[in-house]
């Protein structure tokens, strides 16, 4: 089964003829290399080799245009949108790069094609006009608008065209319609040169004008590579352009069609391998080839295609160090290197303001790992120190003065680079980046051979920054910061950083419409899935479907028709194929297998095996996580418990014991966050302390309404004091946190009204303690070791003679959450008792410590439930026909209350048991 472009050689060398006065015109670039390897292989004396040209090279030599960048084509085409004068509101350059490309692409669609520009762009216009406003009589000033761009079409091409033929250059379309205006002079200087066209398949009709043209003066001959069945399936798609081609082409009434095979159909190994993932996909690619090298170390004639480009990376990084011999013809796109994900940040967080960053901005910043290094020194790493110091301080919103004075002197200038405000100047940005992109430079360039990769991507990025800076120079568009991000990611899309590698040799990596011409005996075909293989149906364009077909511009079908020439081509010569798609859909619905594979297993010509992969998905171990009490880990719970342990531990060894071994025994703590909004712990924190500040000097005194009422004219600035402990003033004057900061000052009103109507019903209530911090040593005979209780009690008074431990809640707490009816439920239901525990221990330890007479209350404020009042623990008994409620406090009831602390502290220092985890 010979290659494609070995077949058209032999065919050529049987006619005679002098390679070196021909000039082969192919696909692509990439098939020149194959083609000067065979025929090198095949001739059998020394010759100069022929003209090899891709098409797009010979359409530019025969329209004598040189190509227009995309980026200075934009910029063009701006300035001759400004100078339209039938449109009178222009958009600035930002708005115009959303639509200026689509509209860019649809001319370049009419050049290829031939299309009259004037009768379809009015054509369009009227459309628009018949859609939207034909029925009105009396237009606003934003339809007059509107229609007068639609009507200016023609014009804004007619401009564009005139103005780049005017300095011989031109856009790829303009350049194949100039091509086909020059070709009578270029048939008559070239009478004796003789044009090989191979391999191709859809053509537009420039092409296909420039090659029948060529044809009937006798100055060229077509070699086409399809499959007879393609062309025998009249609903094929793969043969669809050729059966047109066959049909319509005068050339091929006295001209044998050159060529059609029977490959397809010969026998094939071909494996369909449906995966869950894309990564997979590339995972199982790199092990194919892992065992293809086994009876094939060099996988010569093996290709890999990538249908999703994106892939490229895991497929590289799952190959084996034994595949030495790799060719990639794709590029690595300039959008997966590290310094593109620091660029896209930095402008995001220039772009949100002209003065302070947002906080998680510059902590991503600095935690990039290539800022994260720059701020390294000797002894500490400098941007890690800013980053603590922003949770540390709260800061939410920085200058650049607070970043520099959060880190040393020594990284202020680079602070100063990174931070400076660009203040929505282009030429500030475009410095800024390129001043960057020069220090990383500096430090790279001093271990060359390591950085080599990191330097030519810099490299890159460098040439495209002056590439738009020169643009800027001459057409001053530019005006916005946003417009240049926006231009500098169009731009950077479409740039690569080439592999290095033997063209010729080794496996090779290409993509779909990089194997045109080219044969493989060994295939291997990744994201084989609707919606990549064919593309589906979307396309950018202003010009209808019903108006392409009425002018004879391709549609998706057409598009389709190449997608699958392309795939089934891939199959023609290959003795064995490997399939690759993915089961699962996205939000956009890709996962569906390609139409391609379905029109496979209908045909039945071949034997197709299937092969599901699947990530194997561990067994979750169902039993809980449990801590062996190790001698070790038996010390550290002492020692800790000798120091002091708090309800609040304790209530976490209730809740979990795994929580309690990770926070109390080994102090992991979460890491400390920014907190932009205020959260209920900071609120609970904040009225707590106003709530010390006002009762402080009521202390050992009774509480008195004037002194009270003096209170609430104070609380603002209380209030605002203790709040300016976590946030700035500016952090508290908008947003939630000033409502927040109402919500708190609502809340002590409210307490403070309810105490003095308290008063006022004749009640006495006299202060004891406040925010009192308590440690008692409780050595128990069922204990091994002396223990420490610590604590801090919100308010210890007196009402009316009877002494009562209050501790607040910023939540909403009710009095079914301090009723206890079983005592033994007190420490194993968290979510019940929780608060009844933690109040029965701060009466427990004051009465230890003599502070507190019997009897006695305790309980809860709870400042969402303040109508409530004071929510009196309680013990029920429901021993009879009714529900017996106790608040009082006695002796008994802290005897009861010891038995079940006892219990739990044995339960923690028992060596026998272990920290069990409970279900959540």
């Amino acid at each position: 089964m010979g290659q494609f472009i070995e077949d058209v050689l032999k065919d050529l060398i049987g006619q005679e003829v002098e390679f070196s006065e021909l000039t082969f015109i192919l696909p692509s670039k990439r098939a020149r290399l194959y083609l000067l390897k065979t025929l090198s292989s095949l001739s059998a004396k020394t010759q100069f080799a022929p003209d090899i040209l891709s098409i797009e090279e010979f359409i530019s030599e025969l329209s004598q245009l040189e190509i227009i960048s995309n980026s200075e084509l934009l910029f063009r085409f701006y300035s001759v949108y400004l100078e339209t004068e039938s449109i009178s509101l222009h958009d600035d350059f930002e708005s115009f790069m959303g639509w200026s490309q689509t509209l860019l692409n649809d001319f370049n669609e009419l050049d290829r094609y031939l299309i009259d520009p004037e009768k379809i762009l009015n054509y369009l216009g009227a459309i628009k006009d018949l859609d939207h406003w034909s029925t009105q009589t009396d237009h606003t000033p934003l339809i007059r608008d509107y229609k007068a761009f639609w009507n200016s079409l023609y014009e804004l091409y007619s401009r564009l065209t005139q103005s780049l033929l005017q300095d011989q250059v031109g856009y790829q379309g303009l350049q194949y319609r100039e091509a086909v205006s020059n070709l009578e002079n270029y048939i008559q200087a070239n009478q004796g040169r003789r044009h090989i066209f191979m391999g191709f398949n859809a053509l537009n009709q420039s092409e296909s004008t420039i090659i029948q043209e060529l044809l009937v003066n006798d100055l060229a001959d077509i070699y086409w590579d399809i499959d007879e069945y393609f062309l025998k399936q009249n609903k094929h798609s793969a043969g669809h352009f050729m059966r047109e081609i066959r049909q319509r082409w005068r050339h091929f009434e006295s001209h044998p069609f050159k060529w059609t095979h029977e490959h397809y159909t010969a026998e094939k190994k071909i494996h369909l391998v449906a995966t869950s993932s894309q990564i997979i996909q590339a995972k199982h690619a790199s092990q194919i080839l892992d065992q293809l090298r086994i009876n094939n170390p060099d996988l010569d004639r093996t290709a890999l295609l990538l249908g999703d480009e994106s892939i490229l990376t895991p497929v590289l990084s799952g190959l084996s160090p034994e595949i030495k011999g790799v060719n990639i013809t794709m590029g690595f796109p300039l959008t997966h290197v590290p310094i593109t994900g620091l660029i896209d940040a930095w402008f995001r967080m220039q772009l949100k303001s002209d003065t302070n960053h947002y906080f998680k901005d510059v902590i991503e910043i600095l935690n990039h790992p290539m800022i994260y290094d720059l701020y390294k020194d000797e002894k500490k790493n400098n941007a890690q120190e800013i980053i603590n110091s922003i949770r540390e301080k709260n800061l939410t919103f920085l200058s650049l003065n607070d970043i520099q004075e959060l880190g040393s002197n020594k990284i202020k200038n680079l602070s100063g680079l990174i931070f400076s405000p660009w203040k929505d100047k282009v030429e500030l940005a475009m410095e800024a980046i390129k001043s960057l992109i020069l220090h990383f430079r500096t430090i790279l360039v001093e271990n060359r051979e390591k950085n080599k990769l990191a330097l030519e991507y810099l490299y890159k990025y460098y040439e495209l920054l002056n590439s738009i800076e020169s643009l800027t120079k001459t057409y001053p568009h530019l005006n916005s910061v946003s417009a240049f991000y926006k231009l500098f990611k169009q731009l950077r899309q479409n740039e690569k950083l080439d592999f290095q590698g033997e063209p010729l040799q080794g496996l090779q990596i290409m993509g779909i419409l990089e194997s045109r011409v080219i044969d493989f005996e060994t295939v291997i075909i990744t994201s084989v899935n609707e919606g990549i293989l064919p593309a589906g149906q979307h396309f950018q364009s202003f010009i209808p479907l019903d108006l392409k077909r009425e002018f004879g511009l391709p549609t998706y079908f057409e598009k389709d028709a190449v997608y699958a020439y392309h795939f089934f081509h891939l199959l023609q010569r290959a003795k064995e194929v490997y399939i690759l798609y993915g089961t699962e859909t996205d939000a956009l619905n890709r996962g569906e297998k390609s139409r391609f594979l379905t029109m496979m297993e209908i045909e039945g010509i071949h034997k197709l095996e299937k092969l599901i992969l699947r990530p194997a998905i561990p067994r979750l171990d169902p039993d809980p996580r449990e801590i062996i009490k190790t001698s070790d880990l038996l010390y550290i719970i002492q020692k800790k418990m000798m120091e002091g342990i708090s309800p609040s531990a304790l209530l976490q060894y209730i809740r979990n014991p795994i929580d309690f071994y990770k926070n109390f025994v080994l102090g992991i703590r979460d890491a400390e966050e920014v907190e932009e909004v205020v959260a209920a712990k900071t609120l609970g924190t904040v009225i707590h302390e106003t709530l010390r500040e006002i009762y402080a000097p009521f202390v050992g005194n009774l509480l008195n309404k004037s002194s009270l009422e003096e209170a609430k004219n104070d609380l603002p600035a209380k209030l605002n004091k203790h709040f300016l402990n976590f946030f700035r003033p500016s952090d508290l004057s908008k947003g939630k946190n000033l409502i927040t900061k109402e919500i708190a000052a609502q809340y002590i009103r409210r307490f403070l009204d309810s105490e003095i109507k308290s008063l006022s019903q004749g009640n006495q209530i006299k202060i004891l303690g406040i925010e009192q911090d308590v440690v008692v040593e409780i050595d128990h005979d069922k204990l091994p070791f002396a223990i420490k209780l610590k604590g801090q009690i919100d308010r210890v008074d007196e009402f009316n003679g009877l002494p009562r431990v209050i501790d607040y809640k910023t939540g909403k707490v009710e009095s079914k959450e301090v009723e206890l009816i079983d005592w033994e439920e007190l420490t194993t239901d968290y979510k019940s008792f929780g608060k009844s525990f933690q109040v029965l221990m701060y009466s427990y330890i004051l009465n230890k410590l003599d502070h507190l007479g019997l009897p006695c209350e305790a309980g809860i404020i709870s400042f969402k439930n303040l109508n409530s009042g004071f929510l009196k623990f309680t013990k029920k008994d429901k021993s009879g026909h009714g529900a017996k409620k106790d608040s009082i406090i006695t002796a008994e009831t802290l005897t009861e209350f010891e038995s079940q602390l006892i219990h739990l502290l044995k339960e923690i220092v028992d060596p026998h048991l272990k920290l069990t985890e409970k279900p959540v």
